[in-house]
Order: C-alpha cells, then sequence, then structure tokens
C-alpha cells in the first residue's frame, strides 16, 4: 500500500437531514405555486367533505342526545289502533285512570280527538281549507308530561278549559298565520270562535300536537260534542322499569281488547331518524372518499409533469453527488407537502363548515378527533401513493441522460 493509498479520503455521499429534505422538496411547490394550489385544492375538497359530513353528523347526534337528556326517555304513548275489522278502535273513557294505577307509572295525560270540529281562520275561509289541523280535548297536565314549551302565550287552566280558548301548536298556528298573541287573536273551531291564548314550540317527542289546536275537555264537551274518549295516553314511567310497564300497558288500557291499542316509545323513533341521517352521512362519505382519490390522482399527475419538466434540475444534482435514494426521497417529499397543505386546508375548510351550521341550527359544534386525525392520515397515504411512482421515475434517471434532454 502507497503513502497516497493511505492518504486518500474515504468519499461517502452527504446525508440529508430532515430540515433538508423539506427545502428541497418545497422547490417546487415554490416555482409553480398556481400549479401546486390546484392540485391542493382537489385534496382539500376531499378532506372537507369527509370531515364535514362526520362533523354534521355527530353535531346531530350530540343535538339528539341533549334533547333526549332534556326531555326523558321514559315517555310512553298508547294510542288507538284499529279493530280486526279495519275499522277505526276506541278506548275506554277510564283508561287514563286504570293507567294510573300503574305502581312505575309517574305521570299520564292525553287527548282525545274531536273529529268533527274543524279548524279555521275565520268565517270566510271555504269549508274544503281545512289545512290538515286537528282539534283535540286536552288536559291540563298535558304539557308537563310530554315535555312541551310554550312560545308565546299560556297553557290552559281551571278557568278557560271551561271557555272557548285554544292553545295552537307550531305547526297550527304558522298554517292559520297566526304570530304574535293579542286580545283578539280568534280562531274558528268547529263553527264556534275560540280565543287564542297560547302558542306552542315544537313537541319532540309528541310531533301530533304541532298541527293541533288544544282546547279544554269541559267545553270541548259542552260546544262541540266530545264524547269523552281519550285518542292518545302519554305517560312517564320509572325508567329502570320502563319495558315492565310498556307490557302491561295495552291490557291496562283496553282490558276488553289489547289488541287494538298501540303503545310506543317516542324516542325510539327520534333515534330510528338519526339512524337513517346517519346511513346518509356513510353515503355522503363515500363520496367524499372519491373527490380524495380524484384529487390524488391530480397529485400523481402533478408531480409526473414535475419530472418531466425538472430533468436538467435532477441530472445536476445527480453529476454533484446526489444518490438515488435522495432524489426519492426529494419528490416523495414534495408530494406529501403537497397533499398535507391540501389536507389541512380541507380539515379547517370541513371544520369550518361543520362550527357555522351548528351555529345556525343551535346545535352543539362536535368534530371527533379521529376524523381529523384520519383525514390527515388518509392525506399523507395518497400522497406518498401519489408520488411514489414519479420519485422513482426520477430517480433512475442518470446524469447524462437528464442533463442531454433538452
Amino acid at each position: 500500500m502507497t503513502v497516497l493509498e493511505v492518504a486518500r479520503p474515504k468519499l461517502s455521499p452527504a446525508r440529508m437531514r430532515p430540515r433538508d429534505v423539506m427545502r428541497v422538496g418545497a422547490v417546487g411547490l415554490r416555482t409553480r405555486p398556481l400549479r401546486a394550489f390546484l392540485s391542493a385544492l382537489g385534496i382539500a375538497i376531499g378532506i372537507a367533505a369527509m370531515v364535514s359530513v362526520v362533523g354534521l353528523s355527530s353535531s346531530s347526534g350530540a343535538e339528539l342526545d341533549r334533547t333526549l337528556s332534556a326531555l326523558g326517555t321514559n315517555l310512553l304513548t298508547v294510542s288507538s289502533g284499529t279493530t280486526i275489522m279495519g275499522e277505526a278502535a276506541q278506548m275506554p273513557k277510564d283508561a287514563e285512570s286504570m293507567i294510573e294505577r300503574i305502581g312505575p307509572v309517574q305521570a299520564v295525560s292525553s287527548i282525545g280527538r274531536v273529529g268533527d270540529a274543524k279548524v279555521y281562520r275565520s268565517e270566510q275561509i271555504p269549508e274544503a281549507q281545512t289545512g290538515g289541523m286537528t282539534t283535540y280535548a286536552a288536559r291540563l297536565d298535558l304539557p308537563s308530561t310530554v315535555g312541551a314549551t310554550l312560545r308565546s302565550g299560556t297553557w290552559l287552566n281551571a278557568a278557560t278549559e271551561r271557555y272557548p280558548a285554544a292553545v295552537l301548536g307550531s305547526s297550527a298556528a304558522q298554517r292559520l298565520g297566526v304570530g304574535s298573541i293579542g286580545p283578539d287573536t280568534q280562531v274558528v273551531v268547529g263553527g264556534v270562535r275560540f280565543a287564542v291564548v297560547g302558542v306552542m314550540n315544537p313537541v319532540a317527542l309528541a310531533t301530533e300536537l304541532d298541527s293541533g289546536v288544544l282546547i279544554g275537555r269541559p267545553v270541548a264537551e259542552s260546544r262541540l260534542g266530545f264524547d269523552g274518549h281519550p285518542t292518545t295516553l302519554y305517560t312517564r314511567s320509572e325508567e329502570s322499569k320502563l319495558e315492565a310497564v310498556r307490557e302491561v300497558l295495552a291490557g291496562t288500557a283496553n282490558p276488553e281488547a289489547p289488541n287494538e291499542v298501540d303503545v310506543s316509545r317516542p324516542s325510539d323513533v327520534l333515534a330510528a331518524k338519526q339512524a337513517t341521517s346517519q346511513a346518509f352521512a356513510n353515503l355522503l362519505l363515500g363520496v367524499g372518499a372519491v373527490a380524495l382519490l380524484v384529487g390524488g390522482v391530480g397529485v400523481a399527475n402533478t408531480m409526473v409533469i414535475s419530472v418531466l419538466e425538472r430533468r436538467a434540475e435532477i441530472g445536476l444534482r445527480r453529476s454533484l453527488g446526489a444518490t438515488r435514494g435522495q432524489i426519492r426521497t426529494q419528490f416523495l417529499a414534495e408530494s406529501l407537502l403537497l397533499s398535507a397543505l391540501g389536507g389541512g386546508g380541507g380539515i379547517l375548510l370541513g371544520t369550518g363548515v361543520t362550527m357555522g351550521y351548528a351555529l345556525y341550527s343551535g346545535w352543539p359544534s362536535v368534530v371527533p378527533a379521529w376524523a381529523t386525525g384520519g383525514g390527515l392520515a388518509a392525506t399523507l397515504a395518497i400522497g406518498a401513493a401519489a408520488g411514489l411512482y414519479p420519485a422513482i421515475r426520477a430517480s433512475r434517471l442518470s446524469p447524462t441522460e437528464a442533463l442531454s434532454t433538452p
């Protein structure tokens, strides 16, 4: 071994620190900002769609939970069904008092449909234009049992239930054109003028009340011929014994024909609606995934074009000592940065849409952490997949081939 050979240093390619990788990866983004923006926009749209769909679905679920927490899930309704001949069944007049004897039952109230009492804004309205409203004879404890609140005015009391006074459901008030309550606000019920004393808010657990006009039982019997038979009963029971109460309600309300009585739990209906909304949300998630895939194709296309346009740069870097691995790392980092920019923008956009719509609807704003984390992970996975082939293609270019390309 000669002295010259001993003194010759062993050459090795310089290693790129993470900061260097980020710097060289951002070169293509800085030199072609419009192209980078349009490519990132495709990713952003897909991520925004997915985050907003998950966020709105979660916010809707949180609102349902809040509603049920406020109203309770221990409400059961008992309503008249049909006879074996297909005719409308009729519950006994004492059905309410019989249900009150069930031990775990905490509260009972009822409404009775006054069938022939059509509702009109005035006597000048044609008889055919009933507006789909129903007149009910109601108990005084109905609001506390079903969790109803009034938008304006007051509920019926021991005095007004004996006189022509009515409380309108939210939809009924809208159809009748009744906004604010005044001393001269009246409607015609069964040919009799009734003073409107209150307007209810929408009732989540008793939606039939929204299109109803509620009057006292005494005035319904004396002025409109109400027969006293309840149409629907509402019961509140101990939560732990709710199913046991549910099993005996039909037989207690109508011992002679329990098969002609329908028992339901309104909170189950709300939960079913939420499940339907969730199924629709899953469909929208699929649409968002397709948009994300299209954005990934756009990133791949951008990276392939970038490799073709920057062959001279690749050849120069290779001739100065850059290894194939470093070239791959450069273009892969550029693809990841491009996707990360789109993903970050999409997360911010989707979160903003969720918060804005939740605020508009009065919902709690909920964006699950897994949605944002999953969106970012999906973005990076798309970026890695989209940039892998262009990065490998760039690394395979020899210095002479790249520099000789015009």
